[in-house]
């Protein structure tokens, strides 16, 4: 029907900007679905959203189940997706063995670009369409300890790269979204990961590391300032191929550009004692 609202589909739904994201699309008329991995997230979710006066429609998928994706893709109109779903590694590369860093290339890069391969016909058929990967700074600076997670974002920008250019003859419109550091799930990530190192001859580095996000972490804003600009995307005309969300991020890609790679090294060796 012609005034049906139209859906939006946010993967990895159940907390930080995911959650964020599906209360403000909701807000701002959508039908909003949420993707999450347990009936307890759903809760989760559903509880949030009837919080905030908004009713969120939540789904199970883990976006690694390829037959899952289909099942729920297939069962949806999607006009906007956004892929959300992810978490943090960090871990030096000589830490990272091989089973980690394919699970994590296999959610944050493989997953994004098979749920954009269903929702496309769709899309094609329509004229028009959103996809917003949502990446990180880390999709344009690199730092010690957290290479592999780097280099998921890297890619999620370079495959996301081409299918902006290859879809944009159909109405669909793909953009990036690259926040710096916000409130959310992935500091928690980030505790759990250097436990599992433990003997790594890198520790002294993961603690400064830690020491130095738990100090920032006091002045990182609310994963809703993410959610808004992930929202006036889906409801723009035109909107821009990338958008860096909060001023360490700003400042992070600027400093990466201009600063010398040898002198970038030197600052990250001193501060994290490498």
């Amino acid at each position: 029907m012609a005034d049906q609202p139209r859906t939006v589909l946010t993967t990895g739904a159940n907390s930080g900007i995911g959650l964020a994201t599906a209360i403000e699309v909701a807000r701002r008329g959508f039908r909003s679905v949420g993707t999450v991995r347990s009936e307890e997230k759903g809760d989760v979710l559903a509880k949030a959203a009837a919080e905030a006066g908004v009713e969120v429609e939540p789904m199970m998928l883990d976006v690694t189940d390829a037959d899952r994706c289909a099942e729920v893709v297939g069962g949806l109109d999607v006009y906007a997706l956004v892929n959300n779903a992810g978490y943090g590694v960090t871990g030096a590369v000589e830490d990272v063995g091989d089973d980690e860093a394919r699970q994590l290339l296999e959610t944050m890069v493989v997953a994004p670009m098979r749920l954009a391969r269903l929702v496309l016909p769709g899309m094609r058929d329509r004229g028009e369409g959103r996809i917003v990967n949502v990446s990180s700074i880390a999709g344009r600076a690199t730092s010690p300890l957290a290479g592999w997670y780097a280099a998921a974002k890297h890619a999620l920008e370079a495959v996301s790269d081409a299918l902006r250019t290859e879809v944009a003859g159909a109405g669909v419109k793909v953009v990036l979204v690259e926040p710096g550091g916000f409130k959310t799930n992935i500091w928690e990530d980030f505790e759990r990961d250097v436990a599992k190192r433990e003997g790594s001859p890198f520790m002294p580095a993961y603690e400064r590391s830690f020491q130095g996000q738990q100090f920032l972490e006091r002045f990182m804003g609310e994963p809703a300032q993410v959610a808004k600009v992930i929202a006036s995307v889906v409801e723009g005309r035109n909107p821009r191929a990338r958008y860096l969300v909060g001023i360490d991020a700003q400042m992070m890609a600027l400093t990466d550009q201009l600063t010398p790679t040898v002198i970038k090294d030197r600052v990250m060796r001193l501060v994290l004692g490498l």
